[in-house]
């Protein structure tokens, strides 16, 4: 009997945003050894995207077939993916609309396997496999960005639910009544809180109480995250109370999801979290002080150890070697 030699494997990892689209070639150990990126939003035809996605890519893989690697398949991370169907459904940031059979329509042009998930399933994949989650089980990893994605690791396996689509926490309602979502439309939703533009919403809402606050000094447009974590750095109260606010509402949310699927450990990514401990402090606060004490200082919060411009197309390339 043969053995497969794991050193000579290697995935094509896809991440497909709404603007760009990046792409690597991965080993077994989670080494890039070629990327880019093409656009996304160039292409109305998702079949015109795939020809351009192929043409860029060709030359990558020729390169490497000369080296005695062995092309395992390719792994797809994308927004509102099934990966049962292999579908992406009724996108909103994709220019291609409905229902699109893609992981069929890779298969037949690159001719290999191809899977594929949302964006935030791959990235806990990619935990697993490479980062800082490696020999866990059970753990759930939140995506703190624009948005608030997450994925749900149990028993080893990510959660997919009946159909799917199993796995939306940021759209849990942690507020009812309370801030109306940008898109969905919803009232108090994790994301509408939690992700870098519900801290923008918050901050622009505390500043205006608060004249003397730093944040007054910058022009409303420029009010995000990455401002507010510089005045926070510089003391600034109501900085820090935005954070500390945003920790609360973070916090009192795991605290439920935790209760629900007791994890090992929950996973922190994304641009937020480069706040550090001005939202995680709280954020561990509001966890603990909700759980039940059976639940007590038993979960690791921890941030993610996947480098967050590449943690995409490993997640994706993990996709190929899932179990």
């Amino acid at each position: 009997m043969s053995l497969i030699d794991l050193s000579k494997q290697v995935a094509l990892g896809i991440d497909i945003g709404g603007t760009n689209t990046k792409y690597g070639l991965v080993n077994h150990r989670g080494e890039i050894l070629e990327k880019g990126s093409i656009r996304t939003d160039e292409y109305d035809r998702v079949e015109d995207f795939i020809d351009a996605l192929y043409l860029t890519i060709e030359p990558l893989l020729k390169n490497h077939s000369g080296t005695q690697r062995q092309f395992d398949g390719i792994g797809v991370g994308a927004p509102n993916a099934n990966y049962f169907t292999g579908t992406i459904e009724q996108a909103p940031n994709l220019p291609w609309k409905g229902v699109i059979h893609f992981t069929d329509l890779m298969t037949k042009k690159f001719g290999v396997r191809c899977k594929i998930t949302n964006d935030a399933n791959a990235a806990a994949l990619g935990e697993m496999m490479f980062g800082a989650a490696r020999g866990m089980k059970d753990f759930i990893m939140i995506t703190l960005g624009t948005g608030v994605g997450s994925g749900i690791i149990s028993n080893g396996s990510l959660i997919y639910g009946h159909d799917g689509f199993a796995g939306e926490l940021g759209h849990t309602i942690v507020k009812p009544g309370g801030r109306k979502h940008w898109s969905t439309g919803s009232e108090g939703s994790l994301e509408a809180y939690a992700s870098a533009t519900g801290i923008a919403i918050t901050a622009k809402k505390m500043r205006a109480e608060f004249p003397d606050s730093m944040l007054n000094s910058y022009p409303e447009d420029q009010i995000n995250s990455k401002v507010v974590h510089e005045c926070a750095k510089k003391g600034d109260p109501t900085a820090i109370e935005v954070f500390r606010y945003t920790g609360q509402k973070l916090g009192e949310a795991l605290a439920n999801f935790v209760m629900f699927s007791s994890p090992e450990a929950i996973l922190l990514f994304g641009g937020v979290i480069k706040a550090g401990d001005f939202i995680l402090k709280p954020t561990k606060l509001h966890m603990e002080r909700n759980l039940l004490p059976i639940f007590r200082n038993k979960v690791k919060l921890v941030f993610s150890e996947l480098d967050e411009a590449d943690a995409a197309i490993l997640g994706a390339s993990a996709l190929v070697w899932e179990k």
